[in-house]
């Protein structure tokens, strides 16, 4: 079982940087297509960090890898990064799947887009983070992805705004490892049609409000917090 995510925080430009961290009892089944812990594999936690509009490393692997280790995170995990601050996460849940979405549309884009975009200094990152009640096979979380993808998609295209994602979105499906296993994850499947429905209803929400990039917000520093969030985000 994966757990409602923890808020916490690390220094970042003289000021608290917010994070969140879901951990699992257990190591769980998962795909991702975060810079840290990608791909398929056994993962026991998930860490999502906020970082600066002006943020350019070039090992963002490394970095995330370095935030796990000072939150004394073991284990392989997966780590996502975004410009939005991570404490507006939206969470929705649909038959037991449960959907976490940190919403930034500053710079949607077109996927297919026949010229590159030039890319706004805005926040734009789309991380969706979903957890499965039930073993899904190999090809079951990789179509999870797609239909995580169709549904954030058609979240924002109900939004009116003007592109399929953003450059930097990511998605991350988790299960358990044990029980029988499910074959399909498409949006008539029986795991992935609640999974559709619990990504698109957490992308609605965070999309239609403002949001502003951390970086940019006017709030002074923040102290240092540590609490668990997601079942109030949950409406």
């Amino acid at each position: 079982m994966l757990s409602d995510p923890t808020l916490t925080s690390r220094a970042e430009d003289g000021r608290h940087a917010p994070l969140l961290v879901w951990r699992a009892d257990v190591p769980l089944r998962a795909i991702s297509s975060g810079p840290l812990g990608g791909g398929i594999g056994l993962r026991r936690w998930v860490l999502n960090a906020t970082v600066p509009m002006s943020y350019d490393r070039e090992d963002p692997a490394a970095h995330l890898a370095a935030l796990a280790a000072e939150l004394s995170l073991d284990g392989p995990g997966i780590g996502l990064l975004t410009g939005v601050d991570v404490t507006e996460v939206v969470a929705r849940t649909d038959a037991g799947v449960r959907a976490w979405a940190t919403v930034g549309l500053g710079t949607p884009v077109p996927a297919a887009a026949p010229t590159p975009t030039a890319l706004a200094h805005r926040v734009g990152t789309v991380n969706i983070v979903v957890y499965v009640p039930a073993r899904l096979a190999d090809s079951a979380l990789v179509n999870a992805v797609a239909t995580a993808t169709e549904a954030k998609t058609q979240a924002i295209t109900e939004l009116g705004v003007p592109g399929t994602g953003t450059p930097t979105d990511a998605v991350t499906v988790l299960c358990p490892v044990d029980g029988a296993e499910a074959p399909y994850g498409g949006p008539r499947s029986t795991w992935g049609a609640p999974l559709a429905r619990a990504v698109h209803a957490a992308v609605l929400a965070g999309g239609a409000r403002p949001v502003v990039p951390w970086s940019e917000q006017l709030t002074g520093p923040k102290s240092n917090r540590s609490a668990v969030v997601g079942a109030f985000n949950d409406r």
